[in-house]
């Protein structure tokens, strides 16, 4: 917005300007009126260098006011002012305007000066008028030539009658009278000075013609021919010449003739001299009609620039309080308001629609605002609800594109990529029956089971699809449940109570069917002489396998009465070294290697119950090893232990072997009690292992080699500080810190 103290002083300098630009297209115009000649004063040299000067210094005051206006605004410009460019373009367009016609009409002016001037100074007109110098004189001088022979004339005539003029004097005037009659002469005398005539012809023509002066007396008395008198008024021609004969008289004749003889000549050397002095002016005329032309055209183009500049200054003032209104709003004021001055029409009523447009922006826009608070409260409470739950929650637009899910859900679905905006089908190849069902069948939701794989683990997962609404476009929320734990937690409790009553009534009959076979070889052995053999090896039989039997019960009994661990703070290092050690003594056939920190680490744990799982581990190993075929080895068995101390807090065991390998299908079966895939196993082994762990607050984890070839890698955890922080946490397993929903509004390929 403008300042009120510049505003002020623009509205100063356009007062001054206006002023300025009045009296320069006066001033234009009295100097037009002043050269044409439409005043009373006269285009002098005086008169015409002040008008000039006037010009001249309005125009430079002019220019000083145009200059400072064009600085203001390349000052503007350069400062990126709004509307700038809109200025400068509407001041060019002004002055094109103004300058073309004023340009075009000074060169017509000029062209049209020198067109018109140059058939008057041209060779013919310049001929023209000195030969009617010449004809005049021409004409003046057949007169005198005609006056001289007839004065010659009649003065031979009277110097043959001058014995006459002695005698008789009458007779001799009369002789003049019809001689001066006869050659057409009204006026003749013979006169001795210019007042004094001694006698003249009685003709009553011209009786008052002029006498000649002295001059021509003096002229006459010293040329022996006539000369002719030629008056400076009048139109009478006289010639004057001496007569010898009459004691040094003169004899004046004189006659009127036509008035053009007199006047022309004077008239066609006055304009002979002044056509001569116009054509030496010639040139400054037209540097003068030029200047003229030029400063009025100059006075035109800078007061038309100063009225462009005024003009754009009054009609891109309104536009650029539009332009600085509408960049607040784009900012985000929608409290800004343009000033309205009535004097502006249109652009006032566009002032007044636009701040229209802001206050039912603002007042849209604080709707919104408090919609999108009520939303994004909803948001947070929704995505606080759903990333503190355990289970998977996502949402899939119509076309079953993922558009939300939480942390459980990518933990459970996890490929390693970004999950948001792919398909479902996909991601979770499984789960696709039951979206396509309850996207398209004819209930809202469909629910079921499925085992989902990823990373060489098999999950159980509760599936749940329900459809958002009915119709075209609506989208699916799919809960995912992972009930493995769950699952393997009630077999391992069935399992166990099974083998709790199994023991019980197995045991029982044990001892004495032991001590009966015993009895039976004592009291009969010796009695038997026949078949003592057999019956020594079927006695034997029946101990063995009693024997065999209640090693049996004692295995059940110790998965169903799994001690609580004793927990305390040991070396793990040192507990897995010696392990190692004990089984790479007793093992040499195959290489067991270690991989162990070299510092101890320190971490709560039952030293007893974790190298009772580690040992299990090691020995299904070797019995993994040992049930592949010696020619399918390629070399020594050997089975890899490590130990890392991961930043989360957890302790992870390694063993991995090149034995035969697990399973690729029901693989988590494996940790379920009486389930082996070895022949004479009791199927206890890994779920006692994995019950161990579990009471300390960790698992085990059942995957392939990491290189790719044959075999098996074991993964035991559990947390350093022991099973209690783990309990308080309400999660035995470890899961990804929970976060916020992720969003997608993708839409692409088909399920």
């Amino acid at each position: 917005m403008v300042p009120r103290g510049e505003e002020k002083s623009r509205r100063v300098s356009g007062w001054i300007g206006a002023t300025v630009v009045v009296l320069a297209l006066v001033s234009a115009l009295l100097t037009f009126l002043v050269l044409s000649g439409a005043t009373p004063v006269a285009p002098v040299h005086e008169v015409v260098v002040g008008v000039f000067v006037l010009n001249a210094l309005l125009i430079v005051a002019l220019m000083v006011i145009v200059a400072f206006e064009a600085a203001v605004l390349m000052r503007a410009r350069k400062a990126g002012a709004a509307a700038a460019g809109l200025h400068v373009r509407i001041v060019g367009l002004f002055s094109i305007v103004a300058a073309l016609p004023a340009v075009l009409v000074a060169v017509i002016a000029t062209v049209t000066i020198e067109r018109g001037l140059e058939p008057w100074f041209s060779d013919r007109m310049r001929d023209a008028i000195f030969k009617s110098v010449e004809v005049a004189d021409a004409y003046a001088a057949g007169q005198c030539r005609s006056l001289g022979r007839e004065i010659r004339i009649l003065a031979d005539d009277l110097t043959r009658a001058k014995p006459t003029f002695n005698v008789d004097r009458k007779w001799f005037e009369n002789f003049l009278t019809a001689r001066a009659t006869a050659l057409g002469v009204p006026v003749a005398a013979i006169m001795d000075a210019p007042d004094k005539v001694v006698v003249r012809a009685n003709i009553d023509v011209l009786r008052d013609a002029p006498k000649p002066d002295q001059a021509a007396f003096d002229d006459a008395r010293a040329s022996p021919e006539p000369i002719c008198v030629i008056p400076r008024t009048g139109r009478i021609f006289g010639a004057l010449m001496k007569l010898p004969a009459y004691d040094n008289g003169f004899l004046h004749i004189a006659r009127e003739v036509d008035p053009l003889a007199v006047e022309f000549p004077a008239i066609a050397r006055g304009a002979a001299v002044e056509y001569l002095s116009i054509d030496a002016r010639r040139r400054g005329v037209q540097i003068a009609f030029a200047s003229m032309y030029g400063l009025i055209a100059l006075i035109l183009l800078l007061s038309a620039i100063w009225l462009g500049l005024s003009f754009a200054n009054r009609l891109v003032a309104p536009i650029r309080r539009m332009i600085h209104a509408t960049d607040q709003v784009s900012s985000g004021n929608f409290y800004v308001q343009v000033p309205i001055k009535r004097s502006e029409g249109d652009l006032a009523h566009l002032g007044e629609t636009f701040n229209k447009m802001t206050a039912e922006l603002r007042r849209q826009r604080d709707s919104l605002v408090t919609a999108s608070e009520v939303i994004d409260k909803r948001r947070r409470f929704t995505e606080t609800v759903l990333s503190g739950v355990s289970s998977g929650v996502l949402s899939l637009d119509g076309d079953g594109y993922v558009t939300t899910i939480n942390r459980s859900a990518e933990s459970l679905l996890g490929t390693g990529g970004r999950l948001l905006g792919k398909p479902i089908g996909e991601i979770a190849p499984e789960v696709t029956e039951f979206v396509v069902e309850a996207l398209h069948g004819r209930q809202r939701q469909s629910a079921g089971q499925v085992t989902i794989s990823r990373g060489g683990q098999d999950r159980m997962v509760n599936i749940r699809a329900a459809r958002e609404g009915e119709g075209i476009g609506a989208g699916l929320v799919v809960t995912l449940d992972d009930i493995t734990d769950l699952v393997s937690a009630q077999r391992t409790a069935a399992w166990a109570d099974v083998a709790r009553r199994i023991a019980h009534e197995i045991k029982n009959p044990l001892t004495p069917i032991q001590l009966s076979a015993e009895r039976i070889k004592r009291r009969f052995g010796r009695v038997i002489t026949e078949g003592k053999d057999v019956f020594d090896q079927c006695t034997d039989t029946i101990v063995r396998q009693v024997e065999d039997i209640r090693r049996m019960v004692d295995e059940f009994s110790s998965f169903a009465r799994m001690p609580k661990p004793s927990l305390a703070r040991e070396d793990i290092v040192e507990t897995v070294r010696q392990i190692v050690f004990l089984w790479r003594v007793g093992n040499p056939e195959t290489a067991i290697e270690e991989d162990l920190p070299a510092d101890p680490a320190l971490a709560r744990f039952d030293r007893r119950l974790i190298s009772q799982a580690l040992t299990n581990v090691i020995k299904n190993a070797t019995e993994a090893i040992q049930a592949v075929p010696v020619e399918e080895r390629g070399g020594t068995g050997r089975i890899d232990v490590s130990l890392e101390r991961r930043e989360d807090g957890r302790i992870v065991i390694d063993i991995v072997d090149n034995g035969k390998g697990l399973p690729a299908d029901q693989r988590l079966k494996l940790l379920e009690p009486y389930m082996t895939t070895r022949e004479g196993g009791t199927g206890l082994g890994l779920a006692i292992v994995g019950k161990i762990l579990e009471d300390h607050g960790g698992g085990i984890e059942l995957l392939d080699r990491p290189d790719g070839g044959r075999g098996a890698r074991i993964r035991l955890w559990f947390p350093e500080t022991g099973p209690e922080q783990e309990h308080t946490s309400g999660d035995k397993t470890p899961e990804p810190d929970a976060g916020p929903l992720k969003h997608d509004s993708r839409n692409g390929i088909r399920l």
